[in-house]
This record gives C-alpha cells, structure tokens and sequence, in this order.
C-alpha cells in the first residue's frame, strides 16, 4: 500500500511513509471490508462514519511536519490531538510515530471500541468522548492536531491549542468539497495555507457544521 499509493503520489516524509508500513490497516475497518482494506479510498466503519483513504492521512500526517518539530524525539514525548477517532487509525499511525496521543471522538461507542482496538494492538492513545471542534484543553499545547473531518472554517479552539511552532491540519469548507487547511503557529502570529481538494464526513459540534 505504502509503496504503490502515498508514496507515488508526492509523500516522501520517511517517518510518515515507515508509521504506515507498520500499522495494520485491516485491524481498523469492520470484518465485511477487509479485503479492500488498503485500498486507497475511504470505507465506511459504520454509524455514518469514515477511515480515510491512505493516501489522505498520509497526506495530512506528513503535513504536520514533525521532523521540525524534533522527530525522532528523545526524552519526553510530544503531545499530538487527533479529532474524530473512528476506528482509531490515524491515532495509531501517530502513536506509531512515538507521540503521546490523545484522541476525541463524539460517538461514545465508537470511542469504547477504537479504545479497546488500539490497545489490543500495543498503542498508548489516551481515547477521549467530547467535542472535538473544541479540542481537549486538558492535553494541551499540542505539537500538531489533525481533524479528520471537515469544517465550515478553522475552529478558533484549536488554533489556541497550538503549541509554538506546531500545525493543525484540517479539511474547510462546504459539506460537499473541502481543502485541506494547515495553520501553524510562530508566536502570536498564524500562517494559513490551503493544501489539497477533499472530502471528508462534517464536523459535528459548537465549531462544526449544523445538524
């Protein structure tokens, strides 16, 4: 998968590409749908939810830029939010990438089982259930956030959870055709920029899209 998709199509970060070639993608999608599980598209997990394609969260991962941010870290580990768990995939991917991750998710059930999934499988993700357009103060500063579903505009929570020099990577825009948005923080000041066209489920919440 790694070889024949994100890397084939302008992924080059290594730490990103090797976390993908480690993690077991068909751990994460129901039993009906192993057998497309590294196919490069999304799949449905159930209660209207999604796991991205691999190329996106690759896309998104490497877009976080780590390895200015210090990868491979020694000592205390970088905290990393991932908004709207699903199965937990992109959560492992990042904790494959050795950070201290901590994940939101909404849905209370899918939260308990993508819990129980990723620590079956040996990662060390704090599964959290809340609002995930506010972020998860707690945790924070964050030396990246990833929103894995798509927003009307960048929520002003997150943006504040930013530690600095770190990125929030998030997909903006209507509930049918978003892009990728990855802001970063240097001091009190923002950069935005827009990355690739996509499309993800909406984002649910105080910053999200109305029901």
């Amino acid at each position: 998968m790694v070889r024949q998709q994100p890397a084939t199509r302008g992924i080059s970060d290594p730490a990103t590409l090797a976390a993908m070639d480690l993690v077991p993608r068909e751990a994460f999608v129901p039993p009906t749908q192993r057998g497309s599980a590294y196919d490069d598209r999304a799949l449905s997990i159930g209660r209207g939810q999604t796991i991205s394609q691999p190329y996106m969260v690759a896309r998104m991962t490497e877009s976080l830029a780590l390895t200015e941010c210090g990868w491979p870290w020694h000592g205390d580990r970088p905290a990393l939010l991932d908004v709207g768990t699903g199965s937990g995939y992109q959560a492992a991917v990042l904790a494959q990438l050795g950070a201290r991750v901590t994940s939101i998710e909404r849905d209370p059930d899918l939260a308990e089982e993508a819990r129980s999934r990723l620590a079956s499988l040996g990662y060390d993700v704090d599964v959290v259930v809340g609002d995930g357009s506010l972020g998860y103060e707690a945790a924070a500063p964050y030396m990246g956030i990833v929103v894995a579903a798509a927003a009307p505009a960048v929520p002003a929570p997150l943006i504040e959870q930013l530690a600095d020099g770190a990125r929030l990577v998030v997909p903006v825009g209507s509930r049918s055709s978003q892009r990728l948005t990855i802001v970063q923080r240097i001091g009190a000041r923002f950069e935005t920029r827009s990355g690739d066209a996509c499309v993800f489920v909406p984002l649910v919440g105080r910053h999200g899209h109305p029901d």
